[in-house]
């Protein structure tokens, strides 16, 4: 029976794994995405998407937690400065992991694990539609005006 079996040990010692998924997280957050096993890709996402939510909130005590769990101070300041206002309205899931099929030298599933917001493939369609309907309010009302005197211009250089 499972019960109480919460964390995968990834076969390290408490330490060895703690330090190991507070770079992985430093690097993520450096990179936007890392390519790892899919064990570890999914012990990072538990380990790092806390980390983001406190970052939403940037108080001393956040970043003294945060920074606890880290260990640098620059992944805490990217972490504070760009990630956190990019999925301030997002109420969770600030990763994603895709399965990249199996690692040639010992066939282990390999895994990309990426922020949500940082992908501009699948992201491509989301903020295009929320730019072209503020676009579309304002545009409209702009363009109408411009283009009517232009219009009239341009019949009357012709006549």
């Amino acid at each position: 029976m499972r019960h109480g079996k919460k964390v995968n040990h990834l076969g390290r010692k408490t330490a060895h794994r703690k330090a190991m998924l507070a770079n992985m997280a430093c690097s993520l957050i450096e990179h936007k995405r890392i390519n790892t096993t899919v064990a570890k890709a999914k012990a990072l996402k538990q380990f790092v998407e806390p980390l983001v939510t406190k970052s939403k909130e940037d108080t001393t005590h956040n970043r003294r937690i945060v920074f606890s769990r880290l260990r640098s101070k620059y992944a805490v300041a990217e972490l504070f400065r760009d990630v956190a206002p990019k999925v301030g309205d997002r109420p969770g899931g600030y990763t994603r992991i895709i399965k990249l099929g199996n690692r040639l030298g010992d066939n282990a599933d390999m895994a990309m694990i990426e922020l949500v917001d940082y992908n501009e493939l699948y992201n491509a369609g989301k903020p295009a539609k929320k730019k072209s309907r503020r676009r579309g309010r304002g545009g409209k009302k702009t363009e109408t005006a411009p283009v009517t005197p232009a219009t009239e211009t341009t019949n009357s250089e012709e006549e």
